[in-house]
């Protein structure tokens, strides 16, 4: 992406008086296409390439970025960065080390040689397959997108490192409406990887998948409210464990003491099935990488070891401040920003449970197949999340779907609720927000019997 003589003029500009200095450079080049009613109403393509150089000098630190990736502009960032820590002077080139990445993702059909034609073939199918559901169905927007990132990272200390990362995406929402009553599905399968996931995923399967849990909705009674057992389903679930738990163990809230876990290493919170991982080189995950946006290669990092915590996740700039090596979860969502601390897959790993035999336990309780928007303070661990697929479970069965579900508790009391974690693991993909960057993530756990929660509901 540029050679090493000028890498290491760049990193030479920025850095000097005691300041150190890193390089990141970016080429994504991606392509997205959406059907709305039946129609092919967008199709896009871009380049986006640039660098960015942060300087940093202590806890201080300053970013300058560019999308022209000449010698002079690559200089002038660098300059940039320098000059708004107020360091003066040059250091001498460096001489660097080329770090290899442990992991690489396979890509078997690259989305780049699929036509554009045959992309669009796949969202009919989608689109076709939804609306053949049923009459209820009244809107299906499907999208696919695809993005091939390579990025470098150089740093004044001489770390080299690269890494090329293709992502693909399907996805489709399903408006279906009888009688007044609106419901809405959705099904969005991902990976680190080609084309291929359309394989796994066929688009006409995606789409009767969204389109079944819209009409399944249009049944849905009021929830009621009050004290629970609550079952969460396999893969989906997970988003409770990222958000209770995940976003309090990122080492920037936790130097800040913004955490309900600061300072609780080595207590027990859960059970000993509750392990939780967060494992960035899980092989084609969609959150998955080969090194972090700092170079430091993507590893698995354990949080909760059979209840106990014993793991964070960091930075290179948090893993100073909290005195332990970074975990290899710096990212940031382009050139354009600096790294924070964010997950990359979190997972619940499976128990020793029945996924049958944990329904059959409930004599009435919730089942939480699919969670919407909520939020949650790290803080405090409390949270409030909205449940956009909800059933009653009523004597060790599954019965009729629900409406207007929350779930309200705390995370680490959640963690100390799980009564039973079985062995049907399971994904979902996402996108995280933190700080105005969005990053993908993917969670996942089996199904997890919580003893007893807080459901809100609107029943009379």
């Amino acid at each position: 992406m540029l050679t090493e003589e000028v890498i290491k003029k760049v990193l030479a500009a920025a850095a000097g008086n005691g300041a150190t200095a890193e390089l990141f450079v970016e080429d994504r080049r991606s392509t997205a296409l959406r059907m709305d009613d039946s129609r092919v109403e967008d199709v896009a393509s871009g380049v986006d390439i640039g660098a960015g150089v942060r300087v940093v000098s202590g806890d201080r630190a300053s970013y300058a970025y560019t999308n022209v990736l000449t010698l002079e502009a690559l200089l002038d960032t660098a300059r940039a960065a320098r000059a708004g820590l107020g360091r003066g002077g040059e250091q001498a080139a460096v001489d660097l080390r080329r770090a290899g990445s442990p992991v690489k993702h396979p890509v078997r059909l690259p989305p780049e040689n699929i036509g554009a034609d045959d992309k669009a073939a796949a969202l009919r199918a989608a689109d076709d397959a939804a609306r053949a559901t049923g009459a209820e169905v009244r809107q299906v927007v499907a999208s696919y997108s695809d993005v091939r990132q390579k990025i470098l990272i150089a740093s004044s200390d001489g770390l080299l490192a690269e890494d090329d990362r293709t992502r693909v995406r399907f996805a489709v929402q399903v408006v279906a409406a009888r009688d007044g009553d609106i419901a809405t599905g959705f099904d969005a399968p991902g990976h680190s990887g080609g084309y291929e996931l359309l394989e796994k995923f066929p688009a006409a399967e995606v789409g009767s998948k969204a389109a079944a849990k819209a009409v399944r909705m249009l049944e849905a009674r009021p929830s009621p409210a009050g004290q629970f057992p609550v079952v969460l389903a396999p893969g989906s679930g997970g988003v409770l464990i990222h958000e209770a738990c995940g976003h309090g163990l990122e080492a920037d809230a936790l130097v800040k003491h913004a955490s309900v876990y600061a300072d609780r290493r080595g207590e027990r919170f859960g059970s000993d099935s509750v392990t939780i991982v967060d494992d960035g080189a899980d092989l084609g995950a969609w959150g998955s990488v080969g090194v972090d946006d700092e170079g430091t290669p993507a590893q698995r990092t354990v949080l909760f070891d059979r209840g106990v915590l014993v793991g964070h996740l960091s930075d290179l700039r948090s893993a100073r401040q909290i005195g332990h090596p970074p975990t290899g979860n710096g990212r940031r969502q382009s050139y354009a920003y600096l790294p924070i601390v964010r997950m990359t897959n979190t997972y619940l790993l499976p128990g020793p449970d029945d996924p049958d035999a944990i329904l059959e336990s409930v004599e009435r309780g919730v089942y939480a197949a699919t969670f919407a928007g909520g939020e949650v303070n790290p803080a405090t661990g409390n949270f409030v999340f909205g449940m956009a697929e909800a059933y009653m479970i009523e004597n060790g069965a599954i019965t009729h779907p629900i409406k207007g579900a929350t779930l309200i508790g705390n995370g680490p009391e959640v963690l100390g609720a799980i009564d039973a974690v079985a062995a049907d693991f399971d994904r979902k993909e996402g996108v995280c927000g933190k700080d105005g960057q969005a990053a993908p993530v993917t969670n996942g756990m089996s199904t997890v019997l919580l003893a007893r929660m807080t459901v809100g509901g609107t029943e009379a």
